[in-house]
């Protein structure tokens, strides 16, 4: 079978499919604006598509995400249109409805069976926007209008799309009813082989040696920033040191924006949460936080397996596979009580769960773990068996993800 991949940072929450259907003996292609040239990842081709952000358009401003994703998805059918002139017909076509890349695919390829993974679905209620007063805008008008302009390009693909992925079952509820018929649940699948516990890990950060026997406590975003609960870590991390005078807190992320926007005042949100805290945690507590950007896969994974209590925060929104990679490695993990947090998370069992915006409740479990080993090791056991027995990637997601990519070609 002839399978297309559309992902503008192939392969994203492909990683583990596509070349396990290389594996399977499917002829496997991507397009993606990642690289600049063809070339061959794990037996997929990659074929690269180049747009411009139409910056300095007019138009009116909720449609600023549907002129981008017009845009992309323009790039992404002029080098469709020339692979249909070379004879390419692929049999299914699978993207991310995000960035608006498979908007065209069917003025190429009629023929072709369409899925999304269709990973969320905004709302002007009930979901991120809102969430937080702190950020929440001033002027609110039209806010139910301007979620559905935001959403249309992902409405557009999802209704022109024969199924859907959505990797939980929460952010498929965020989908109009309608439309979650379309959508399977099934998660992208955590390689528990490779996260997995290892009490002799060890990991060199900052000119740091740590292994389980030191207290470490650790906080993992992909970009440091509010919707991760960054500003609700910092703000707690003074009274954390205090209590626990022997902790490493070692702090993982970037200094862009993933989601949300940047500090009006310019700067990033380390600068902007630092500058906010620092005066009030003395120097001796300070040096025991370790800013390390981003990690080498290797060396993340070894930090979770060295991890006495791991943190995880975030709005209700896509759920990050760092807290469950987290769980695979036995960490103990303090999260925040929002969906999706709470379909991985049983409060007491898998893990302890505190209010989002309450940095002492964060700040007391954090504590209260590392002060009790024995709570830490069965919860940690615990997080682990609920990953392998739910979003283990070969014996539970990869099955499912071939049987969806199954029943898709079959239409």
């Amino acid at each position: 079978m002839k399978i297309l991949f559309l992902h503008q940072n192939f392969p994203g929450q492909f990683k583990h499919l596509a070349p396990a259907l290389v594996a399977a003996g499917h002829h496997v292609v991507a397009l993606t604006c990642r690289v600049d040239k063809q070339q061959t990842w794990n037996g997929v081709q990659i074929i690269p598509y180049r747009w411009s952000d139409p910056t300095g358009q007019a138009h009116h401003p909720w449609l600023t995400n549907l002129n981008g994703a017009v845009h992309r998805g323009t790039a992404v059918y002029r080098v469709a249109d020339q692979l249909a002139a070379r004879g390419y017909v692929p049999d299914v076509v699978i993207a991310h409805s995000g960035w608006g890349e498979a908007l065209f695919v069917h003025d190429v390829w009629p023929g072709a069976k369409l899925g999304v993974f269709s990973e969320f679905h905004y709302q002007a209620e009930g979901a991120d926007i809102g969430f937080d007063p702190e950020f929440a805008l001033k002027d609110a008008f039209g806010e139910g209008a301007r979620m559905r302009m935001r959403n249309l390009s992902m409405r557009l693909q999802l209704e022109q799309a024969q199924a859907a992925l959505c990797p939980t079952e929460w952010q498929a509820s965020t989908h109009p009813p309608a439309l979650r018929q379309k959508i399977t649940v099934v998660h992208d699948g955590i390689d528990t082989a490779q996260a997995s516990p290892d009490p002799a890990a060890q990991v060199t950060l900052d000119g740091l040696t740590l292994s389980r026997d030191d207290e470490v406590i650790t906080f993992v975003n992909r970009n440091l920033e509010p919707y991760r609960g960054f500003h609700v870590f910092m703000r707690g991390l003074g009274d954390l040191l205090r209590r626990r005078p022997q902790a490493r807190v070692i702090v993982v992320g970037g200094d862009s924006v993933s989601y949300g926007t940047a500090p009006k005042e310019g700067g990033t949100w380390k600068e902007k949460m630092t500058a906010e805290v620092r005066g009030a945690i003395p120097d001796a507590d300070w040096a025991r936080v370790h800013f390390v950007g981003k990690l080498p896969y290797g060396d993340f994974l070894s930090l979770l397996q060295v991890s006495t209590v791991h943190l995880y925060l975030t709005y209700p929104f896509v759920l990050s596979w760092s807290l469950m990679e987290a769980m695979s490695c036995e960490a103990a993990i303090v999260a925040s009580a929002t969906q999706p947090v709470e379909e991985v998370i049983t409060d007491g069992e898998t893990g302890v769960l505190f209010d989002f915006f309450d940095s002492r409740a964060m700040v007391d479990q954090i504590d209260r773990l590392c002060g009790d080993p024995d709570l830490r090791a069965r919860l940690g056991r615990a997080a682990r068996a609920r990953v392998l027995e739910r979003y283990d990637l070969k014996s539970v997601c990869l099955p499912r993800q071939f049987q969806w990519v199954a029943d898709l070609a079959a239409g």
